[in-house]
């Protein structure tokens, strides 16, 4: 199966990207991260604890995306 992701819009590639997580987590079972994934986090709570980044809910990302894309 082969999705026009490159016909879709931010918003609906956004909504793709939570009805496929939304999947994979009524599924349930193992899913393992690589090991990369621990050192972007450990980066990130560095810029945290340094007050070095601010945050978006996932509403506020929308609307902008939203508008963007309008």
């Amino acid at each position: 199966m082969h999705l026009p992701i490159s016909s879709m819009s931010t918003a609906e590639k956004l909504d793709a990207m939570e009805q496929l997580w939304l999947s994979l987590q009524a599924e349930g079972g193992d899913v393992v991260p690589p090991d990369w994934h621990q050192e972007v986090l450990a980066e990130r709570q560095k810029r945290i604890d340094k007050g070095e980044t601010s945050f978006s809910s996932l509403n506020d990302v929308r609307k902008r995306l939203d508008r963007r894309d309008s």
